[in-house]
């Protein structure tokens, strides 16, 4: 009745005429027929077979249930079907390009359509091995650099059948490193390279397989020699300064044990400098070593130079002292004031030496080229020493200064260093108006420069004068601690150019001289002192404290005073009140006032701060960062990192 009955599904398939043919001749063997097959039957099957192969071949059959709407790859071609209700999709992606009726499709994402007709393409690349040959300034080094290129090879492998697919290529990526020894061995030509060519690292250059820099060529470094410099031959206690025993405790009344020259002693041995080497460049051109220079000896009072040795006249402490290459070397003779430094004894001004047993009372002065050493206390007083001070007592209200000189040249320096930036600029205006039309140079040869250099002194270096004559006052008021006349030459020659009305000529030659001895001064005060000066004091109060070098407060502490050390400054008390610097770091036991009062403690930056215990309200400054605690911190390390902020870490 055809109850729960369905269509049925006819699956026809066509037979070749060969495959008939072979059946038929099938069928013949078996009913006894014997005829054999002749050649000319064969050939037509296999004519025939071949005939099939290929139509199949060149027109893929899609199975109707497995095919239909979809799209797929078979051996880098692009196939596919589509329906009444659906047409596949394909993802165009890095490297294949396809055309649609001959022309590039710029989509990615495309809809196929079978009334058009598709080619699909894979895109090869080549690219060329890269290289570049530079030289570094002083052409001691030649630099291959090399990228070797490569060639890439896409296919598109098989895809299954799907509604949608995305055409990614596989990709065959090989280096080729093109570069050969003959190019490199031309570009040096080029560039004039002829010495020292590393043949070693070119054949490396041109067989790498990876990106990277080979030192094909190498001159040879200039050997520099040594500037000449002194020996001593006699111990320089000074240079140390006291010294702690195993309790750390320091004895002060050692201090009178310092060794002492003979007359006639060799105090020195003068040693000449040793020149360079001249090194090679690849260029095959001469690279002079830096200059060496001589000593420039300035034999102080007490000493005399023979030969290359320097000679005690008298008996004393040497005392030799270094800046760069100038080396002053002088005898120090030594008094002892047994009591104290009032108004019955006077002040005491000393080229050398002085020990003092008592104390140096209100008002007094004390000033030496050597060292000071009080064994009592320091009262509203001054004191001024080349070298060391030491006080073994209490320092109220007073001030304290050693490495005057060293101060004094470190002033001078950069208001030097300020003048010569200003003076270059006014150098190279003149030498512009010089060169301009409107001014004609017959001008500048009768009357100089000046009428010129006052114009610009109105109108563009208003700021000049008044580091001039900063300068100048400083040179007059200190020139009896100025031994080197340099200073005091550039000061006359300052005020005759930029602070006096004189009508004397000055020509352009001469300001560049001046601007070059500006510079030369002020690079040297930036020299270091050897040995450098330093303070030790027990106990300090109300007062100022200045050193060139180190400074240690050894007993209780300091109240309300000002420190500036040009090395280390070292609290072993407390700190309470006052503003304290170190320029090589600072570290104090305990620092800050319960009571509020202002305490600052700083240093450059680079350094760092040390403190065992801080109070609240304490400011540390490092350079121009500021930070004021919030609240009592204890064994902190103060510093600034990379980001110039201040960050504290726990003391070890």
């Amino acid at each position: 009745m055809g109850i729960g009955a369905r269509k049925a599904i006819v699956k026809l398939t066509k037979v070749d005429a060969s495959v008939k043919k072979l059946k038929e001749n099938d069928r013949a063997e078996r009913e006894g027929n014997d005829k054999e097959i002749n050649s000319e039957m064969l050939n037509d099957i296999i004519s025939e077979t071949s005939s099939s192969q290929e139509e199949n071949e060149n027109h893929p059959v899609a199975d109707e249930m497995d095919k239909e709407g979809k799209v797929w790859v078979k051996s880098g071609e692009l196939f596919f079907t589509t329906t009444p209700t659906f047409y596949p999709t394909l993802t165009i992606g890095k490297g294949i390009k396809l055309y649609k009726n001959n022309e590039l499709v710029k989509d990615k994402n495309i809809v196929l359509s079978e009334t058009a007709r598709y080619e699909v393409k894979c895109e090869n690349e080549v690219q060329d091995t890269k290289w570049n040959i530079s030289i570094d300034k002083l052409k001691l080094k030649a630099l291959l650099q090399v990228e070797p290129g490569y060639k890439m090879t896409r296919r598109i492998p098989d895809i299954e059948p799907s509604k949608h697919i995305e055409l990614m290529a596989e990709e065959l990526k090989e280096i080729q490193n093109t570069l050969s020894f003959s190019e490199v061995i031309e570009e040096l030509a080029s560039l004039g390279v002829i010495y020292g060519i590393n043949k070693d690292q070119i054949l490396k250059a041109i067989e790498s397989r990876q990106p990277g820099t080979f030192e094909i060529a190498t001159g040879k470094k200039a050997t520099h020699g040594h500037d000449g410099w002194i020996e001593p031959k006699v111990p320089l206690t000074m240079q140390n300064g006291l010294k702690e025993d195993e309790d750390g405790k320091v004895n002060y009344r050692e201090i009178r044990a310092i060794p002492t020259a003979e007359r006639g002693e060799v105090i020195a041995v003068i040693h000449p400098p040793v020149p360079g080497q001249p090194g090679i460049t690849i260029t095959n051109e001469p690279l002079p070593p830096n200059p060496s220079y001589p000593i420039k000896l300035r034999a102080g009072k007490g000493v005399v130079v023979v030969d290359d040795k320097i000679v005690a006249m008298e008996s004393g402490r040497p005392h030799i002292e270094q800046r760069g290459q100038l080396v002053k070397v002088d005898i120090l003779p030594k008094i002892t004031h047994s009591g104290n430094v009032d108004l019955s004894s006077g002040n005491i001004r000393f080229v050398g030496d002085v020990d003092i047993l008592g104390d140096v009372d209100v008002r007094m002065t004390v000033e030496v080229a050597g060292a000071i050493f009080v064994q009592k206390n320091v009262n509203m007083a001054t004191l001024t020493a080349a070298g060391a001070i030491v006080v073994n007592g209490n320092v109220i209200g007073s001030k304290l200064s050693a490495g005057k000189h060293n101060r004094l040249i470190a002033e001078l320096g950069q208001l030097l260093e300020e003048m010569h930036v200003q003076v270059k600029s006014m150098i190279e205006v003149i030498t512009q108006l010089i060169h301009s039309p409107a001014f004609k140079s017959s001008d500048f040869q009768r009357g100089g420069m000046q009428p010129l250099i006052r114009i610009l002194l109105e109108k563009k270096f208003k700021s000049l004068p008044p580091l001039a004559k900063k300068y100048v006052d400083l040179v007059q008021k200190e020139e009896k601690d100025l031994e080197d006349d340099d200073w005091k030459e550039v000061a006359v020659f300052v005020r005759k150019t930029f602070l006096s009305l004189t009508k004397e000529i000055t020509s352009l030659e001469q300001i560049k001289q001046l601007a070059q001895k500006m510079k030369q001064l002020s690079e040297f005060s930036k020299l270091p002192v050897e040995p450098d000066s330093y303070i030790i004091i027990s106990n300090v109060l109300n007062s100022e404290i200045y050193c060139s070098g180190d400074i240690i407060v050894s007993g209780q502490g300091c109240l309300n005073t000002k420190i500036h050390a040009g090395g280390k400054l070292e609290i072993r008390g407390i700190m309470r009140g006052g503003e304290v610097y170190g320029k090589l770091g600072v570290e104090i036991h305990e620092a800050g006032a319960e009571s509020g009062t202002t305490t600052i403690i700083a240093v450059p930056v680079g350094q760092t701060i040390k403190i065992n215990k801080a109070l609240e309200g304490t400011i540390l400054k490092i350079g121009n960062v500021k930070h004021t605690l919030k609240e009592n911190q204890y064994s902190i390390v103060a510093r600034l990192d990379e980001n110039n902020r201040m960050i504290f870490e726990k003391k070890a």
